[in-house]
């Protein structure tokens, strides 16, 4: 039985989110149908992410295993013809038996783009959220790096999915501008229910002066949800980047 590692690509505004659900379509069923049409057999597709409904990816890691002979450079051409436009995998590779899409990761990098202009583009819809006040990315950029450390990230993630526990570790969060586009960059060696999401709100917040950057550790600190930013719209976040070192295998894919 062989070990196949997928990379793949998706604009996430049809699906509802990655995970198979039983009255929704999802990122995973998808490919999982596509597949079991190419290797002749039903498969399970473990993820990178539970990435949520309207999330995109501009990289994202599936693993599966199959006793199917097919070349695996033929594997990304053989799906692409049984999956929709707007899902592509460039790549797959045989791995390791121990390889997990999701436990060999070691880093995640999620992207939030916010289209800052107060006339809306209609080519960012569901692409970037349209944010019409202008927004100082620099006082942005300041709240940012309050985030970055071993937290307890519990004040900037959503009901939902229970974890053994809220502490994770951010690596860096970046804000930059691009013209009308701000880009907010977060990485992190994983990520709580909605964090990323919450984490842009609450830079947003500091922009507007609804908050002091300053008071951001304290607002860690204290764990109350309602202290920090919105939850800001799932159309604007993609998956940019990830790492991967299991000890067998290392790669990093961006």
């Amino acid at each position: 039985m062989r070990n196949i590692a997928l990379f793949l690509k998706y604009e996430g505004t049809a699906y509802h989110g990655w995970q198979v659900q039983k009255n929704a379509c999802t990122v995973a069923q998808t490919l999982e149908e596509a597949m079991a049409k190419v290797v002749a057999h039903r498969v399970h597709i473990t993820g990178c992410g539970r990435t949520d409904a309207g999330v995109h990816a501009r990289v994202y890691v599936a693993n599966f295993r199959t006793d199917s002979r097919i070349p695996v450079d033929r594997l990304p051409y053989a799906l692409n013809t049984h999956l929709p436009e707007d899902i592509v995998v460039f790549d797959a590779r045989e791995v390791p038996e121990g390889f997990n899409a999701i436990g060999s990761c070691i880093k995640k990098e999620y992207t939030y783009q916010i289209y800052n202009s107060r006339i809306r583009d209609p080519f960012y819809v569901n692409r970037a959220w349209f944010y019409p006040k202008h927004l100082d990315e620099k006082i942005m950029q300041q709240a940012a790096l309050q985030f970055v450390g071993t937290h307890d990230f519990a004040a900037v993630r959503s009901v939902g999915t229970d974890v053994k526990s809220t502490i994770r570790t951010v690596h860096h969060f970046e804000v930059e501008r691009q013209g009308d586009l701000i880009f907010c960059r977060i990485c992190a060696n994983g990520f709580l229910y909605n964090m990323a999401r919450a984490m842009t709100g609450t830079v947003i917040y500091a922009a507007e002066g609804k908050i002091d950057p300053n008071e951001i550790s304290a607002l860690l600190q204290s764990g109350n949800r309602t202290a920090a930013g919105p939850t800001v719209p799932a159309g604007g976040l993609y998956m940019t980047q990830l790492w991967y070192d299991d000890g067998e295998v290392a790669f990093h894919v961006r």
